[in-house]
């Protein structure tokens, strides 16, 4: 059974610490099992995502879905901010990495992801990302916030991040519009 630990310092964010079973062929290692988060909804897509090192991804956030990451090749430094209204952790932001360690060994683990939790990372190596989700695509709830919001105070451990152009044109925590603020 996997350590699963609630994060003290963002409300509903969950992190998953999976048992790895190694032997003389590799390892074996369960990245997810819906009874690990009683009462979530199921999550019905997987998406991966490879990305170059120096990238950068978010902040991006949802008002109705949730997610659950696992880097199964190189580093990410996930960033992970509190924007609901009236949560008991508004305004948090936790920064933690996912996937090869700085000793060269893997940490398997994932994180999950409540709605209205900005959720981002930038690839401190090239990398892999899959992300499991509960709802598909809906372009009304794929929203975002500035990944350089002073605000945020986000470490993403790279100096000169690549982002999207959408990225780039992500307001600030302040700007957000009344009508898309997450609330708790």
């Amino acid at each position: 059974m996997p350590r699963i630990v609630s994060s003290e310092t963002i409300y509903g964010v969950v992190f998953v610490e999976p048992k790895v079973f190694n032997d003389d062929r590799g390892i074996f290692v369960e990245t997810w099992r819906q009874e690990w988060f009683p009462g979530a909804p199921p999550m019905i897509q997987n998406n991966r995502a490879d990305r170059q090192a120096g990238s950068l991804v978010g902040l991006h956030f949802h008002l109705h879905q949730s997610d659950y990451w696992y880097v199964p090749f190189g580093t990410a430094r996930v960033v992970l901010h509190d924007l609901r209204q009236g949560s008991p952790t508004e305004g948090a932001t936790i920064c933690t990495n996912l996937g090869t360690r700085d000793d060269g060994t893997h940490n398997h683990g994932g994180v999950y992801i409540p709605p209205g939790v900005a959720h981002g990372f930038s690839a401190l190596s090239d990398l892999t990302i899959t992300y499991l989700v509960d709802g598909y695509y809906n372009p009304d709830d794929e929203l975002g916030v500035a990944w350089d919001d002073p605000e945020i105070n986000a470490d993403w451990g790279v100096a000169e991040p690549v982002l999207s152009l959408r990225d780039q044109a992500n307001p600030r925590r302040a700007a957000i519009e009344p009508a898309l603020r997450p609330r708790f």
